[in-house]
């Protein structure tokens, strides 16, 4: 294995974990954006107030998200699998 094959795998690792990330994260950010702005606008200033909205949307997006997910694994996970004998020579 030359470093450049080594560092390959890892800059497409790094982006398999940045894609599956994104829309969790995005969605959350979203949600925790609009709910501060509704807190400043009403000026309730509840802490608990903006986690049951970020929770229920990461798990609308992680549902709605998920066979996509799953795909994109499978596929990262038996391509290294499948090129196990091309990674020992």
């Amino acid at each position: 294995m030359t470093p450049e094959f080594v560092t390959s795998v890892g800059k497409e690792a790094i982006e398999v974990i940045l894609m599956l990330s994104a829309p969790v994260l995005l969605a959350g950010m979203a949600v925790g954006l609009a709910v501060s702005i509704f807190q400043a606008v009403t000026q309730i200033q509840e802490a608990t107030l903006s986690f049951v909205p970020k929770i229920l949307a990461v798990f609308l997006v992680l549902l709605a998200m998920a066979p996509w997910m799953i795909g994109v694994i499978l596929r990262f996970t038996s391509e290294i699998f499948i090129n196990i004998p091309n990674y020992i020579r």
